[in-house]
């Protein structure tokens, strides 16, 4: 990446900001804006903020929109991408001035964002570790946006028909007209629970890795999907951990099966119970759970290892180059050792863009270019 700018984004009238290979620390006191300028910046390949689930708030207060432009550089080649978020419409997209799919922006931008944030990955309720892994779905297959949007919308209209069932006193033999959503939640469903199992086997060795590189050690971290659709219950603690292969029947199958046996389950509490919005992610290291038997240093070192993994992944699999690695104020949340670590293992990227408090939070030997922040400037 060459070029960042921000035209109304978060508290940035506007903002440009000149990047250049190896490692670029943003440097100021806490609430001036370092964090929105690689929010902004992982916005663009995630379509999605870390902070907040609502683009709107990604909007300068009082404005109807905002823009974030890049200019990047594949090999000889450079692209201006951008991205207009609407406060009343459709967010709409732009590469080289010419409108694409917003769905399409991640294939032309690629990076990873370490936050503090991340220790909910580990200690965290269920919907932060699935908004991980189809964050890091979108960017290695984006029309995934599309399928993971379209199963929302099914999961919103079944659960208002279920509702309107429960509110009419209806039996289960009278919601014909849920066989239809039904269909679409097991096809659309299935597919995501595909998906989110290939990532995981995929992820599965770079973040053994990255935990060594972080930790110092081997602790054998595992990841394996818990299933509502085959028994587990995430919002339970010893919901039991089931994997793709260990059933008979397929995904679909099985998903269709247990949609019929939860219909009456479902009709009584007036939501959908089953399929990926009711799934998680279980951690272990040393055949334990991560979530309630690490301490706080191996919690970090799983988090750090699963943003290391992906970045992994993504530049194993990219054909334009590393993904840019954002570091959001995340060594100030690490003991000495760990931050050595860390800052050996991201040294060997493009470009890696960190941001910081105080320079004494950046551990010795990353030599950076420094851009200062302050009150929403970009100050010389």
């Amino acid at each position: 990446m060459k070029h960042l700018s921000l035209t109304d984004f978060r508290n940035y009238r506007s903002a440009d900001v000149e990047l250049t290979r190896g490692v670029t620390v943003f440097v100021g006191p806490n609430g001036q804006g370092k964090t929105n300028l690689v929010e902004s910046l992982s916005y663009l390949s995630t379509l999605a903020s870390h902070r907040t689930s609502d683009d709107r708030a990604l909007l300068r207060v009082g404005c109807d929109m905002a823009i974030v432009r890049a200019l990047l550089r594949h090999g000889d080649r450079e692209l201006l991408v951008e991205v207009q978020l609407n406060r009343a419409a459709a967010n709409k997209a732009q590469v080289n001035r010419a409108a694409i799919r917003i769905r399409d922006l991640p294939r032309y931008f690629s990076s990873v964002l370490f936050a503090p944030e991340d220790l909910a990955l580990v200690r965290g309720e269920p919907g932060v570790r699935r908004r991980f892994l189809d964050e890091l779905l979108v960017q290695r297959t984006p029309r995934l946006v599309g399928v993971l949007a379209d199963y929302e919308r099914v999961v919103k209209q079944r659960n208002s028909l279920l509702k309107s069932a429960r509110a009419r006193g209806l039996r289960v033999d009278q919601l014909t007209t849920l066989d239809i959503w039904d269909e679409r939640l097991v096809e659309l469903g299935s597919e995501i629970i595909d998906e989110r199992q290939a990532l995981l086997d995929a992820l599965a060795e770079p973040v053994r890795r990255g935990y060594q590189a972080v930790a110092g050690a081997d602790h054998h971290p595992t990841l394996s999907l818990r299933l509502s659709t085959r028994g587990a219950d995430p919002e339970e603690e010893d919901g039991a951990a089931v994997k793709i292969g260990e059933a008979a029947a397929s995904t679909v199958d099985q998903f269709r099966a247990a949609l019929t046996g939860a219909r009456r389950r479902e009709l009584d509490r007036g939501v959908s119970l089953l399929g990926p919005h009711r799934d998680d992610v279980l951690f272990e290291l040393n055949d334990l759970p991560a979530k309630g038997y690490a301490s706080h240093g191996e919690s970090w070192s799983f988090a750090l290892a699963l943003r290391l993994g992906a970045a992994e992944l993504l530049r194993a699999e990219s054909t334009t180059g590393d993904p840019v690695l954002l570091l959001d104020d995340v060594f100030a949340e690490l003991d000495s050792g760990r931050r050595a670590l860390l800052a050996r293992a991201v040294a060997d990227y493009e470009q890696v863009i960190i941001t910081a408090a105080v320079l004494d939070d950046i551990p010795p030997g990353l030599g950076a270019g420094l851009i200062h922040i302050q009150a929403g400037e970009v100050v010389p």
